[in-house]
């Protein structure tokens, strides 16, 4: 009995679960002529404030950059 667990970083809607669990399935009975019955797919959503990688949070890596205020994009031009 064929059993793949595969971990996401972020989470994923029930219907790209329901997907990735329908072409995991299929990939092992074609590759390797299982029973799709047989087939066992477990998905872990790992939250991103839990996971790291380069010595930085995915959380923070992924975190949108703050862009200077509009004060400050104007200092030093002359009107």
């Amino acid at each position: 009995m064929p059993f793949v667990s595969i971990r996401i970083a972020g989470s994923a809607s029930k219907e790209q679960k329901a997907g990735i669990v329908a072409d995991v399935t299929s990939s092992l009975v074609t590759r390797l002529g299982k029973n799709p019955a047989a087939v066992q797919v477990v998905i872990e959503e790992v939250s991103t404030e839990n996971y790291g990688a380069g010595g930085v949070l995915i959380v923070d890596r992924d975190a949108p950059k703050a862009s200077p205020s509009e004060g400050d994009a104007h200092a030093g031009s002359s009107q």
